[in-house]
């Protein structure tokens, strides 16, 4: 794998702002030949500097508005209830995403529902359910400040 230089992080950055950016735009932005930005494209694609490409949804528009943190506790801090609990959270798909911590509980679980409502029943039916959950705590998002999710390059 070949270290990056500062026109990759130049192609990085414009691609994590617009990931359907054309080739030719691209070029034009860095200033090199479009032959040129699609070799370093595609190398930094193989070398797994871009792990993907997706489109961003408005949450709003899909019946998403409330985006709620839980922190979760196990009853056990064992590696097979971490195997399972974590198998069982990739099963989910109301989660979006979800992290083992070091502190005073095991797992931060981020999620998007309709309302409170709605999160109830995730709570009960999904999160309560999960292997291994002795408590959780829950933290409403009152106002997203910043979400862009754009790594500094």
């Amino acid at each position: 794998m070949e270290p990056i230089d500062r026109t990759d992080r130049k192609i990085l950055k414009l691609l994590q702002e617009d990931g359907r950016i054309a080739t030719v735009e691209l070029a034009e932005k860095i200033g090199l030949s479009p032959t040129a930005t699609s070799e370093r494209l595609k190398r930094l694609l193989r070398d797994g500097y871009v792990t993907g490409f997706r489109a961003m949804l408005d949450p709003s528009k899909l019946g998403r508005e409330l985006l709620v943190f839980i922190e979760v506790g196990l009853d056990k801090t064992t590696a097979d209830i971490f195997e399972k609990f974590a198998a069982a959270v990739r099963r989910a798909p109301e989660v979006l995403e979800c992290h083992m911590v070091g502190g005073g509980f095991d797992y931060l679980v981020k999620t998007r529902v309709a309302d409170m409502n709605a999160y109830r029943r995730f709570l009960g039916d999904v999160v309560l359910s999960l292997p291994g959950v002795k408590e959780t705590r829950t933290y409403v998002v009152m106002e997203e400040v910043k979400s862009d999710g754009l790594l500094p390059v």
